[in-house]
């Protein structure tokens, strides 16, 4: 500062009075750019790209000629705190059959200048939202906020009609970035009885209120700062960690009757039923019947025809999603199935029970949630608590779950997102039973290799013999299906098998059992991997630790919520190395045995003539882990870990 008042002091008059000016407004222009909201919310919420200032839902529930309306409105306003405001510029409501969108207001705020200055949105573009589909009628509306950048705010008022009362949403009161202000409304006419169900909420200081006016219910739900959840790999379902509430209509009073609307899981299936009940009443396709007589003709017990039929339609029938308003929970008729070799998953189930019942057994049509959906039917009894369907059969006491979306599953596996699901099974018009699928045992996914070794110089060259069973295989042949020429299909088992480092190089490979639904994999290859062996003076180094799987299943240390496996797995390595001749066994570790909770781990070493015979059993036994099991789970790990740097030290002699 003496230095700048110095130069004041000897500089001429114009000058000193364009130095002054400069130095009183490059202060004034760094504490207007941006606004004393933005500073505070930056402060407060340095990682976050953005806070949402208000999150408001007004739910309307009125009854209308002994018909129940319901409209929704939304309203979001959103503060960024970097950047990436550019990216958040672009937005999109969706909207289908069941979620009509009636209007929709979106402005952007730029503070420039010491305040705000609005950009209302004129242009919006509807499109059809196809994805993967062949077809669906999903739609959405498409929109950018004008001049969004740092600092910048947006606002964004629509409103919706829920065509179908069954389809009242949750409502979350978190989400990824950090929230002010949530706050929920719901005005319901008295005559509209309610069940409301809290999920994830315990942690939370949600403030409730219910009060009657003008023949009106008003339940009222409030929540104020809420922290972001952080976004991690490996989450089994925002459902099972976010909270959130699920407005359910139980029922409605009108002209002195009580009609129920979902009540409980029976009204649920009621209304299921009806859409299904009138399917596949005109006579089976006669090309239909001959197909299923060749498929059973020769089977002995009616395991081997539903497997015969069950796995042609896996072969056969092409998934593709077609979704049209309540075409979405309505089977396709079996023949047109047949005929087009394609449908989605009750278009699969539905020709799947058609060719049964020709077959003269009798399939059952199920719901099911996959296990993104964390909810039990008694929970929620309402559309939310499934997104698929299967078939179901019960034969000598067991039942088998049919996915005939799938490939390559065998009958007495179901799909591995449905494993420890509940199944809503059809049985007759009133009559529906509610069985868990089981989750399959570590040992039915099992990853078996048996290898010999030689060492040739520094560099290892092998034999393996691999077997790939369960799940495992499945997803074998899942990615093999795109690495279909000789070349590529080396290349995948490269990436695949890879043992010891990334120097590992198969040579030659032979498949056994390929695509096949009931005979494990089997891969038999040679290999090589370069600069692996360490020699000093008169010593060989190595380690025969060469498949480390475990370390796959580490979380990070800061970890913050639930992380989920596809399938529990089982490991099984044996390795047999050949002791170069001249050298003994100088050094050969202990053998190591861990048991917990979540896997089991075993490491032995054994001398034989001329060889040492290392073995490594690996058993993961969960699913899913919550913060505290991955902390364990890790140290446990890292206890593994350290055996895996054991060496075998060999001697010339």
């Amino acid at each position: 500062m003496p230095m700048v008042l110095s130069m004041i002091q000897k500089a001429e008059p114009t000058i000193l009075y364009v130095i002054l000016c400069l130095l009183l407004l490059i202060p004034s222009e760094i504490k207007a750019q941006y606004s004393p909201e933005f500073e505070l919310n930056k402060a407060k919420y340095p990682e976050s790209n953005k806070v949402r200032l208000l999150d408001e839902v007004l739910i309307s529930v009125q009854l209308k000629n002994d018909e129940i309306e319901i409209r929704q409105s939304f309203v979001e306003e959103d503060l960024f705190l970097d950047e990436m405001a550019t990216y958040g510029s672009k937005r999109a409501l969706n909207f289908s059959s069941f979620f009509e969108l009636q209007s929709v207001e979106a402005t952007s705020y730029e503070f420039k200048n010491g305040k705000y200055t609005a950009y209302k949105v004129n242009n919006f573009v509807e499109k059809d939202e196809m994805g993967d589909a062949f077809h669906d009628d999903i739609k959405s509306v498409n929109f950018i906020y004008p001049n969004l950048s740092i600092a910048g705010k947006t606002k964004l008022a629509y409103t919706e009609i829920v065509k179908n009362p069954r389809f009242l949403r949750p409502i979350y009161f978190a989400d990824f970035f950090p929230i002010q202000h949530k706050k929920v409304t719901l005005i319901a006419d008295k005559n509209i009885q309610f069940k409301f169900q809290e999920f994830n909420t315990s942690n939370y200081d949600v403030m409730f209120s219910q009060k009657e006016k003008r023949g009106d219910i008003i339940y009222t739900w409030e929540l104020k700062n809420i922290d972001k959840f952080k976004h991690e790999s490996n989450i089994p379902s925002y459902g099972r960690l976010l909270p959130h509430i699920a407005p359910i209509i139980t029922s409605y009073s009108s002209q002195g009757r009580t009609t129920n609307v979902l009540n409980d899981v029976s009204d649920l299936y009621q209304w299921y039923y009806s859409m299904v009940k009138d399917i596949n009443q005109a006579p089976s396709d006669p090309d239909l019947i001959v197909l299923v007589d060749d498929l059973i003709k020769g089977q002995k017990t009616d395991v081997d025809k539903v497997k015969a039929i069950y796995y042609w339609t896996q072969k056969n029938i092409k998934y593709i999603a077609f979704e049209y308003a309540l075409g979405g929970f309505i089977p396709r008729e079996a023949n047109d199935v047949f005929k087009k070799k394609y449908g989605d998953c009750k278009d699969n189930s539905s020709l799947l029970y058609e060719m049964l019942k020709i077959a003269g057994l009798d399939g059952q049509l199920t719901w099911i949630g996959t296990r993104t959906i964390p909810y039990t039917y008694s929970e929620l009894p309402t559309p939310y608590v499934d997104n698929h369907m299967i078939l179901s059969i019960d034969i000598n006491g067991k039942t088998y779950f049919l996915d005939a979306t799938g490939r390559y599953l065998p009958l007495e596996m179901p799909s591995s997102f449905i494993q420890g699901k509940e199944a809503l099974i059809a049985k007759n018009e009133t009559d529906f039973e509610i069985k868990v699928v089981p989750v399959m045992a570590p040992k039915t996914n099992t990853f078996r290799e048996q290898t010999s070794l030689q060492l040739d110089g520094n560099a290892l060259i092998g034999t393996t013999k691999t077997e790939v069973s369960g799940y495992y295989k499945i997803d074998f042949f899942n990615q093999l299906e795109a690495e279909n020429t000789p070349i590529k299909t080396k290349e995948y088992y490269t990436r695949k098998l890879q043992k010891a480092n990334n120097k590992f190089l198969i040579d030659e490979v032979k498949e056994t059992n390929k695509y096949d639904y009931d005979k494990n994999l089997i891969i038999d290859y040679t290999f090589k991997v370069g600069d692996y062996a360490k020699k000093l003076n008169d010593e060989i180094y190595i380690n025969l630790n060469l498949n480390q799987n475990i370390s796959n299943f580490k979380t990070e240390d800061n970890r913050q919520n639930d992380s989920e496996v596809k399938y529990k797995s089982y490991y099984d390595f044996e390795t047999i190395l050949a002791i170069p001749e001249g050298y003994a066994i100088d050094y050969m570790p202990d053998n190591f045995s861990l048991q917990n909770d979540y896997f089991d781990c075993q490491i032995s070493y054994e001398p034989s003539e001329n060889t040492i015979i290392y073995k490594h059993q690996l058993e993961m036994k969960f699913l899913n882990l919550n913060s505290k099991q991955q902390k364990e789970v890790n140290q446990a790990i890292k206890t593994v870990e350290k055996n895996f740097k054991e060496i075998v030290v060999l001697k010339k002699q």
